[in-house]
């Protein structure tokens, strides 16, 4: 056990550090024929990487990608996908004077405790400039489920309390903080930047749905499909909560209000439900609704305000944590979500095909 590595069929391994000279990932399991362009990788990174608006950090990275394996003439060839992006704004210059220094929040003192010895550039590799690799992965992922009418789907819902009261998917990606509510949206990013401000941060509330799964996915019992998807959210940076379909909410509704009632369509012949609380997932399998997850996200650790710190000696001292940081990570962290939920989707579609003829 290493974990740095996610999957079984569709299994991808991370390398990578904030400040190191890359990023990188290696796909293993990815079928053959699968039409794939630098391009289609690209388009996600492009939403996640720093400097793209004025409310994340402003560290500038193309976060280009490059494909060193696995794909020829435009196709992928059923061999590991090795996928590589360098860093190419990385400043280390700030974290040299506080290099003994366990910043609060951070995992600077359980990395130091684990193994004695720690890269303390903007958190070497438990920094989450380490999802570049899972965005690029999740490219992959979300490509192929495409190929068979499976689509993920991300947006904020929450920001510093402001809630969205409404959703329109075509304005996700016309804000800066991608939420599907542009009156809800302009309110959060106000709430941004007085945190910003007040040399402070927020967090707050991602939803996650997947339409087109078919049922079956998801294994007894340990590998429960919304135990993965959970497991998969959590292994996320500063993400302290996971629900699937009511969520929390199911603990206050009778059994009769949380059931989702069966229908069948004779037009369709299909069977579908009146409710979706279960959110797409029955005893741990999928049902052929809508997957719906949420999770929630803590605010960024490293702020501008002053705070009380120990060193290595265990001295106590002052510390600003200066630097490039997102006053948010919510707006940045939508494209993750939905990568680490097509990757466990993508894993999880290959196991089914070889589990009945």
């Amino acid at each position: 056990m290493t974990g740095n590595c996610f999957g079984n069929l569709f299994k991808i391994t991370t390398f990578g550090e904030s400040h190191g000279r890359a990023i990188g990932v290696v796909i293993d399991g990815c079928p053959a024929g699968l039409e794939l362009s630098e391009k289609d990788i690209q388009k996600e990174l492009d939403r996640r990487r720093p400097g793209q608006n004025r409310i994340v950090s402003p560290r500038k990275e193309e976060d280009k990608a490059e494909v060193l394996s696995g794909v020829f003439k435009g196709k992928t060839t059923g061999t590991p996908i090795a996928l590589l992006v360098f860093n190419r704004d990385a400043d280390s210059s700030k974290y040299e004077k506080i290099k003994n220094v366990f910043r609060p929040g951070h995992a600077d003192f359980t990395y130091f405790q684990k193994y004695g010895f720690r890269d303390y550039r903007g958190g070497g590799r438990s920094s989450a400039r380490e999802t570049v690799a899972r965005v690029a992965a999740g490219a992959v992922a979300k490509k192929l489920l495409k190929k068979f009418g499976i689509e993920v789907l991300a947006y904020t819902v929450e920001i510093a309390g402001v809630k969205s009261k409404s959703f329109n998917r075509k304005v996700i990606e016309k804000n800066l903080v991608r939420a599907a509510d542009l009156k809800a949206a302009k309110e959060m990013e106000e709430a941004i930047f007085s945190a910003r401000e007040q040399n402070d941060s927020v967090g707050g509330i991602i939803e996650v749905k997947a339409t087109g799964v078919p049922a079956g996915l998801g294994e007894p019992v340990f590998d429960r499909l919304d135990a993965v998807i959970s497991y998969a959210l959590m292994s996320l940076p500063a993400v302290k909560g996971v629900e699937i379909g009511a969520g929390f909410e199911a603990a206050r509704m009778t059994g009769s209000q949380d059931n989702d009632l069966m229908l069948y369509s004779k037009k369709s012949k299909k069977f579908e439900f009146k409710s979706n609380n279960a959110g797409g997932i029955l005893g741990g399998i999928s049902s052929g609704g809508e997957i719906v997850a949420r999770i929630a996200i803590k605010p960024p650790s490293s702020i501008k305000r002053e705070q009380k710190a120990l060193t290595v000696e265990g001295k106590e001292v002052k510390l600003k944590v200066e630097g490039r940081h997102d006053p948010c990570v919510v707006p940045r962290a939508v494209p993750i979500v939905e990568a680490m939920v097509a990757l466990v989707l993508a894993d999880f579609f290959l196991i089914q095909k070889t589990r009945k003829l």
